[in-house]
Formats: C-alpha cells, sequence, structure tokens
C-alpha cells in the first residue's frame, strides 16, 4: 500500500467514523497509473449496504464535466466545431435572437439561456424532447456571449441537443461508445442509468434540512430570480436527496448531472490528459480560461474553460485545476502541471459543503 493511499484512506475513514459523511469514495491517477482507491460507509443506510469502489453515485453537476468531454471528443474527430452556431444543427435553437449562440457559448454557460420554466418538475426533466422545445423556446437573458452565468440545467440539454443532432444518438449512447467503453469504465459512469443497475446505485441523503429563505430574500439573489416565466432553480426540482434517488431521474439523460463512480471520472480526467481523448492541442485549449469575471446567474466571480470550471476552489489555490463540482460536495478534476486525476463522491449531499472535496484534494496534489 503506498503511502498516498494510506493518507487518502485515514482521511475518509475519518469522515464517515466522525459522521460527517455516510459513504465516501475517491481515488487519484497519476499519468496512467490509479495510485489511491479509498472508500469508506454504507451505500444504502437503510440497509447497510456498503460502499465500494464500483457503486455508481448521482453526483450532480460534477457529471457537467462529463457532458463536456462527450463534446470534445466528438471535436475531435471533428464531428462538431466550437464556433458552430447552435442552430446551424438544432434550427429551433434560434428563436428569440439566439441564431449567433455556439457550441463555445453552451460551453462556457454564455448562451444567455441558465432558465427553464418556473413550473419544471422532474418529470419534465426527464422528458427530453420537452424540455428542449421550451429551452430552444426561451428568450435570451443576455445576447449569446456577450456575458456568462452558470446554467445549471440548461447546459446538459443544450450540449446534449447538439451531440443528438451531429451524431443521431442520446448523448449517453455517445457517452458509452466514445469515452466510457474505450475506457472500461461503462459499467461506472452513466447519464441515464439501465434499469437493471440501479440496484447498484448508492442512496443520496440530505445533511440537513433545506435552508428556507423569505421571498423576499430569495428575490434578491440572481440564482433564484425570475425572468419572463424561466428561473435557473426550479422549486419543484431542485437536486436535494428526493430528486437524485428517483429511479426515473436516475434513468434519464438529463446531462447537467451524471451517476459515476469516483474511479471511473477521474479515469476519464486521466485519459484526458494522457492524450487517449484528445490531442495536447485540444486539452490545453479546453483547460484555459475562455471566459472571467462575474457570474450572471451565481452573482459571484467565475472562470470557465471549454466545459470545466477553472481553479474550482478558492481553497486550493491551483489556476491549473479543470474539472467540475456537485451540489452535494462531490467533484472530479485534473491538475495539468503534476499530470493528477482526482474524483470525490459522496452520499450525503451537503449543500454548498465542499469541506469533504477539499481535504482530499489537498492530499492528492501534494505529489512531486
Amino acid at each position: 500500500m503506498t503511502d498516498l493511499q494510506k493518507s487518502v484512506q485515514a482521511a475518509v475513514d475519518e469522515l464517515v467514523d466522525s459522521g460527517a459523511e455516510r459513504g465516501v469514495q475517491v481515488a487519484v491517477y497519476r499519468r496512467g497509473e490509479l495510485v489511491a482507491d479509498a472508500v469508506a460507509g454504507v451505500a444504502d443506510p437503510a440497509t447497510g449496504r456498503p460502499i465500494t469502489s464500483d457503486t455508481p453515485v448521482y453526483s450532480t453537476s460534477t457529471g457537467k464535466g462529463v457532458t463536456a468531454t462527450v463534446v470534445h471528443v466528438l471535436a475531435e474527430r471533428g464531428a462538431v466545431d466550437y464556433d458552430t452556431p447552435i442552430a446551424d444543427v438544432w434550427p429551433e435553437f434560434a428563436a428569440h435572437g439566439k441564431g449567433k449562440a455556439t457550441v463555445r457559448h453552451a460551453l462556457t454557460h454564455a448562451t444567455g439561456v441558465p432558465g427553464v420554466p418556473v413550473g419544471t418538475t422532474p418529470q419534465d426533466l426527464c422528458d427530453w424532447d420537452g424540455m428542449c422545445a421550451a429551452i430552444a423556446d426561451a428568450t435570451p437573458w443576455w445576447e449569446p456571449g456577450t456575458r456568462f452565468g452558470y446554467h445549471p440545467q440548461t447546459y446538459g440539454h443544450i450540449l446534449g441537443e447538439v451531440v443528438r443532432r451531429v451524431t443521431g444518438k442520446r448523448i449517453s449512447q455517445v457517452l458509452r461508445e466514445e469515452v466510457a467503453g474505450p475506457l472500461g469504465v461503462a459499467d461506472e459512469l452513466f447519464f441515464g442509468v439501465p434499469e437493471s443497475e440501479l440496484g447498484r446505485l448508492a442512496r443520496i441523503e440530505d445533511a440537513g434540512p433545506a435552508m428556507e429563505l423569505p421571498a423576499e430574500a430569495m428575490a434578491q439573489i440572481p440564482f433564484f430570480r425570475v425572468v419572463d416565466g424561466y428561473t435557473a432553480a426550479p422549486p419543484a426540482a431542485m437536486p436535494d436527496a428526493a430528486f437524485s434517488n428517483r429511479a426515473d431521474v436516475l434513468g434519464s439523460d438529463i446531462p447537467a448531472g451524471a451517476t459515476m463512480t469516483a474511479r471511473a471520472v477521474a479515469r476519464m480526467y486521466d485519459a484526458l490528459l494522457g492524450g487517449a481523448l484528445v490531442s495536447p492541442d485540444r486539452l490545453r485549449e479546453l483547460s484555459s480560461p475562455a471566459v472571467t469575471g462575474t457570474d450572471e446567474v451565481t452573482g459571484g466571480p467565475g472562470t470557465w474553460g471549454l466545459g470545466y470550471s477553472i481553479g474550482l476552489f478558492t481553497a486550493l489555490g491551483a489556476p491549473t485545476l479543470f474539472g467540475m463540482a456537485g451540489s452535494g460536495g462531490t467533484a472530479a478534476f485534473a491538475d495539468t502541471a503534476t499530470g493528477v486525476s482526482v474524483g470525490v463522491t459522496k452520499n450525503r449531499a451537503s449543500a454548498g459543503d465542499f469541506s469533504t472535496v477539499e481535504k482530499i484534494a489537498l492530499i492528492a496534489l501534494r505529489l512531486d
């Protein structure tokens, strides 16, 4: 057992033993080698089923990095170009002044369409054609490409529909054929999870009761505002435990999120770094800052590469990191400086609390 394996295992054991976490997976790759693969706790508190390295975990927006990777693999083989207007492959998207929005804008959260209809339900999100029609009919909140703002749900459907239009296949199939299958992780990295696999998944639990704010306070937070009947955060479809354990949600293509093991998603980022999925030139482009400034939806500072957050967490202070974090406290990322890739999944959804990820990242990135 390597020193890194021992350190990571000790960290996840302490997180579970202290009660901070219920079940945790951590995987660390370095230049093609799995150098840490640690688990602790249970996948299902009701049955006591232990979490193992091959237990898939619904990981909300950590999956956006998987969506971006599918797009980059298609770009690598010429199926799509970053500067192609979305409407060139999806004509309906041009409605209400969105005709100049490009694939690059979608990757950098700059299309100006961060919202879905305010009454959107989990069932609606599972209706691919219905959601794409609603998004295509949306009026942009800003002129595409002039500003950026986090697209919590629409990111996945916009890019997923681009993938479907250029390949004729659902994004879950393209993920399996072009990324997960070739990397040997097709049974650990999913958008829509096959019904036969649902019993393997971890059960998500909320870390605590949801914080409720008065309506007037909510109205002051950009993330929750309503514009022309659309909102980035539909009240009935927030990614809490009830949402994250629904069989219809888990079984549908909703590529703003994904279901994965830490090992599988770390392997994917390692493959990006190592040239198995994209060329060195494309890696440099996708992992470099493309937009930076104030995010129109979160209201805070942000820096995006092509589909990945750059730097991820202020606490890490590492501009060479690119990847994505999920609202429940999961994350996956790579470091172009060290050649290290990390996946952290867990089943206690700690909204806005990334202390577990930061703790693991500081251990993993100590590699020389």
